[in-house]
């Protein structure tokens, strides 16, 4: 599997800064690999800082959109039979649709950085029809700390790419608990503002 994933990278590589994209696009590759490994070639001189971290939102945003679109047209069916393609199982669906319907729109923004429901997320807010524009603001505004964070890990780790999951691991407890925090936040605001809409 190491094999098959480095081989990919490499191919991605040779397409700079559209390689980043569409690796975050397909989510074959775990997005952290593909942007650690986007930080080495950064070090090495080979694409731009700005340049990554723009292909890095646009190629994340993309993605979440497309589960976003599947959720909004296939509904939870769809999902149930063929999220496994996306490895996404019922336990994701069942947590993220649990957690948008908890808390609302602004759960799209603060789980992006918790895992299993990071990507899953978006589909329940596919189903639930929220509006693409609000649901692309709130993914964007999430993806580029996200993007910026890994790609500073693999910059700083160079050679060492490839231990960047546990280079991030200090790190991500802390961004979990301040996101779950922020999301009780919102929904605590949310509940008590008659004005505020679900969606």
């Amino acid at each position: 599997m190491k094999e098959f994933i480095y081989s990919l990278l490499e191919i991605l590589a040779d397409l700079g800064y559209y390689g980043i994209a569409l690796g975050l696009m397909i989510e074959v590759i775990p997005s952290e690999i593909v942007l650690g490994y986007g930080g080495y070639l950064i070090s090495l001189g080979q694409i731009e800082f700005a340049g990554a971290v723009v292909a890095g939102v646009i190629g994340g945003t993309l993605a979440q959109v497309f589960l976003y679109w599947m959720g909004y047209y296939g509904g939870r069916p769809f999902l149930e039979k063929f999220g496994k393609f996306l490895f996404i199982n019922k336990h994701h669906l069942d947590l993220s649709e649990a957690w948008f319907e908890k808390y609302g729109a602004g759960v799209i923004f603060t789980a992006r950085f918790i895992p299993v429901v990071r990507h899953a997320i978006s589909i329940p807010a596919g189903i639930g029809k929220m509006p693409l524009w609000r649901f692309t603001v709130y993914t964007v505004a999430a993806m580029i700390p996200w993007t910026i964070f890994f790609l500073y890990l693999g910059i700083q780790l160079g050679t060492n790419w490839t231990e960047i999951k546990y280079a991030a691991e200090p790190y991500i407890i802390p961004i979990v608990i301040i996101m779950a925090l922020a999301g009780i936040g919102y929904y605590i605001v949310k509940r008590n503002d008659p004005r505020t809409k679900r969606i």
